[in-house]
């Protein structure tokens, strides 16, 4: 089976005008009145930087290709891998970090036997030690000290950093926010201080770390000064360069944007990142750049964040754009992918034609087959069924990620859209199983356990122990709301499913279940209102459509129903469920012919993704009474035995194919099925009244067959014994009887109906 090749055309970047420059022409080093913070002055300084005959290790920090790795804490010391003099003195452990990541050139090696390291050293490396244990006071209190000592940018990100993970948000901004002194060479053959992390500074590690390690305390490097308001007094020294972090490197300028979100400070973090990515036309094609040091781009990051800002601002093109670009900068950066696929923010088809088509083979040549794949696994079900199942085949089989969450969940989301709810029940319990918590497996577990109703005392279980455990996590709140639905109790799931998407606005489940309460309840007005509220949010579903044209159904609005079912199906048209209910509308039409198709559609559907068969039971019933109102007897009869292999006490197909005996005139058969259909449900009104009808005709065809044989004696004598015997019985209907008698003598065809059933609305 081959597998739908990859469409040609890729994502492209949409260009985008040239932003002005809020400061002017003021140089990046300077410090003038101006006090923007867009970012446009970032991308003149990465300009200038790269078209400067001077050391371009301040454009390595302005480079929007690279990731924030080469400011790693890992790389504190200017040396790794160290070869001790002796087995006393050995480094910490995690100075000789292995893993290959964060390497030196080669042509450090020859001073390897030379270095020792000073105090500043020894501090950074307490400084990432403690970030790695979780003590990001100290980490804080180290760092703050080396700041002091080096002024350097890298030592001041890192500190940053540090009260970012300590939530002290403030505290963080303003660092990357205020002016920030750097100092110049004194003289330019004298080299600069060597006390450097990362590949900002200009500082050449050189000579014996003793010499090193009394210099922070002979030469003080004083703070920035600043009057009793904050603001800035003017430098002392000439040589002193007065820049702002966040116009000193791209990773800075990213940090205080998250900074500003945490705080709720939208229109804050928009001007510091910018409307649009202000880095797009430095590159006609910047999609197809890989990562220059193996990472994430510092700007498909960036791109993130500004689309988690325009879903904040209620601008949900924007923020789908801003994703996309995010994606095509990088494949790597999931979390752009992630809000795509779960905001449902592109139509099925829309995701599959953009997945496949983003630059995996130039950004990661070795990984890109993976990737793809893996990303394939969250897309959604409704086409694509054997491309979807050679996937996991090949995540299985040549990846080894049988027994991994994200793979199983695939299988899951695969089961779930067709309807095999224990089937699926099973996997998702494997994988809460493996993990505690599970985001996109979750709702699909307590969905199942909804549908399957002996497990509704598991549900009222589980729903307990999640509010315990994580109280904090909107689909705890979703578990509890989902068991007052099962019960019944719509007030009660309204109210936790309005906490639900309180507490996480991008969570579709709780919107749609809040409508399927009104639904439920029989508040269709306020259903089609909620429903059309989640179709806003969500533009790439095709669902809150599909269930407000049902509800318009519900309603008699058929104009609405059209057309909410025909935007739904504009959408998705692989969704078999989408197609019942508009052979519904083509039912209600009139339009029998056109609307057995679309059953038919639907039920193609539904085998071609091995959908349970047990879900399309009124789906067959519907195609059956098409056939029966087209006359097709023998096609509805058959519709209907499918219904009954399936479900041999499904009342309804029963009733409706006594019903096709009786136009047929198989009396026999047809009160045979209407008794069955009453011993499932005997208070149907409908079956009644069409059994009265049969055995009426029965008898009057019966007598109508014996007239030749008896004669006219006889047959008064038998039909007085009959008159007695029926008036005894129902007393009121005695001119009815007089009426079938009067009709027999007259020689009445035999299955004639006083009134045809086909006239009944039995539907």
């Amino acid at each position: 089976m081959a597998s739908t090749p990859p469409p040609q055309h890729e994502f492209e970047i949409p260009p985008m005008p040239h932003l002005p420059t809020p400061s002017g022409s003021r140089h990046r080093g300077s410090f003038g009145s101006s006090f923007s913070f867009g970012p446009q002055p970032l991308v003149d300084s990465y300009l200038e930087a790269n078209s400067s005959t001077y050391s371009n290790n301040h454009s390595i920090a302005l480079d929007p290709n690279r990731s924030i790795l080469h400011a790693s804490p890992l790389r504190s010391s200017p040396r790794r891998n160290r070869k001790p003099k002796d087995s006393i003195n050995r480094p910490h452990p995690l100075a000789n970090d292995t893993t290959g990541i964060f390497q030196h050139s080669d042509d450090d090696a020859d001073d390897e036997d030379e270095y020792e390291w000073g105090m500043v050293d020894r501090m950074r490396l307490w400084r990432h030690d403690a970030l790695m244990q979780h003590l990001y006071e100290t980490a804080a209190f180290w760092g703050d000290k080396i700041v002091s000592w080096t002024n350097d940018p890298n030592d001041a990100f890192w500190l940053a950093q540090t009260y970012f993970m300590q939530h002290q948000y403030s505290r963080a901004e303003r660092l990357l926010t205020r002016p920030f002194p750097t100092l110049a060479p004194k003289h330019p053959s004298t080299q600069p201080l060597n006390l450097t992390n990362g590949d900002v500074s200009t500082a050449v590690a050189k000579g014996k770390g003793k010499e090193r390690d009394t210099l922070p305390l002979a030469i003080p490097i004083p703070r920035l000064p600043l009057d009793p308001a904050g603001m800035f007094e003017g430098t002392q020294d000439p040589h002193e360069i007065i820049s702002r972090l966040v116009d000193m490197s791209v990773a800075c300028r990213y940090l205080a944007a998250q900074c500003q979100v945490r705080q709720g400070n939208w229109s804050d973090a928009t001007e510091m990142l910018g409307e649009a990515n202000p880095f797009r036309d430095l590159e006609q094609d910047r999609a197809a750049v890989p990562d220059i040091d193996g990472g994430i781009k510092i700007e498909a990051s960036m791109c993130h964040l500004r689309g988690l800002l325009m879903l904040k601002l209620n601008r949900g093109d924007q923020a789908k754009n801003c994703f996309m670009e995010a994606l095509a900068l990088d494949v790597k950066c999931y979390d752009a992918f992630e809000q795509l696929v779960s905001g449902e923010m592109m139509t099925p088809e829309e995701e599959w034609e953009f997945v496949q088509g983003l630059a995996y083979a130039s950004q990661t040549p070795q990984d890109a087959a993976f990737i793809q794949l893996i990303y394939t696994t969250r897309l959604r079900k409704y086409k694509h069924a054997e491309e979807h199942a050679l996937t996991r085949q090949r995540l299985v089989e040549e990846y080894g990620l049988g027994d991994n969450p994200d793979v199983l969940f695939s299988f899951a989301d695969a089961l779930y859209a067709n309807f095999r709810w224990s089937d699926c029940f099973v996997i998702t319990s494997r994988i809460l199983g493996l993990v505690a918590i599970h985001n996109a497996t979750t709702p699909l577990h307590i969905a199942c356990m909804y549908h399957l109703k002996h497990l509704h005392s598991k549900l009222f279980i589980l729903a307990h122990e999640m509010v315990d455990r994580e109280p904090e996590n909107p689909i705890s709140w979703y578990a509890v709301g989902v068991w007052y639905l099962s019960s019944g109790k719509w007030a009660q799931a309204r109210q936790y499913f309005s906490k639900t998407s309180l507490m996480d606005p991008r969570f579709g489940p709780a919107w749609i279940a809040f409508a399927h309460t009104f639904a439920m309840e029989g508040e269709h007005d306020h259903a089609v209102t909620a429903y059309s509220t989640c179709a806003r949010m969500f533009t790439g579903s095709h669902l809150p459509l599909m269930f407000v044209g049902m509800e318009q159904i519900t309603l008699s609005n058929h104009e609405q129903a059209d057309e909410a079912l025909n935007a739904s199906y504009s959408m998705c048209d692989g969704d078999p469920l989408l197609m019942n209910e508009r052979g519904v509308m083509a039912y209600n039409r009139g339009d029998y012919m056109e609307a057995a198709n679309l059953f038919q559609r639907a039920l193609d559907l539904a085998e071609v993704t091995q959908s349970s068969q047990q879900s399309w039971t009124t789906t067959y019933v519907n195609l059956g009474t098409c056939h029966r109102k087209l006359k097709q007897y023998e096609q509805a009869k058959e519709a209907y035995q499918k219904v009954l292999i399936l479900d041999p006490r499904h009342s309804l197909a029963l009733g409706f194919l006594g019903l096709v005996h009786h136009l047929t005139n198989d009396l026999d058969q047809a009160i045979v099925k209407y008794h069955e259909a009453l011993s499932v449900d005997p208070t149907n009104g409908y079956i009644l009244e069409l059994l009265n009808m049969a055995l009426e005709s029965a008898a009057n065809y019966g007598l109508h067959e014996y007239r030749p044989i008896i004669g006219p004696e006889q047959f008064k004598i038998q039909a007085a014994r009959l008159k007695e015997k029926f008036i005894r019985l129902k007393p009121e209907s005695k001119d009815l009887f007089e009426f079938y008698i009067n009709a027999a003598t007259r020689g009445v065809p035999k299955g004639s109906l006083s009134a045809p059933p086909e006239s009944m609305n039995v539907e």
